[in-house]
């Protein structure tokens, strides 16, 4: 079966928001597993408990939004 450009750009279209879906059940999973989670929340990284109580673990630096689209790696 041979994807034509239009039904692949369609497709990777959807990686953002099935990425999305997949983290938030992660993260859901996680607590109802009776794990903790790490988030970062405006500057802090935070530990949820599945109770639902937050604990702050430390500052972090605040997320940089990058605007390109495409990135070159170079090796080292």
């Amino acid at each position: 079966m041979t994807l034509q450009q239009k039904e692949i750009d369609y497709l990777e279209e959807q990686i953002p928001l099935l990425a999305e879906l997949a983290v938030s059940q992660a993260f859901w999973q996680s607590l109802a597993s009776g794990h903790s989670v790490l988030v970062a929340d405006n500057g802090e990284l935070v530990e949820v408990m599945p109770d639902g109580t937050k604990h702050f673990v430390k500052k972090i630096a605040k997320r940089q939004i990058i605007k390109q689209k495409y990135f070159t790696i170079s090796k080292v």
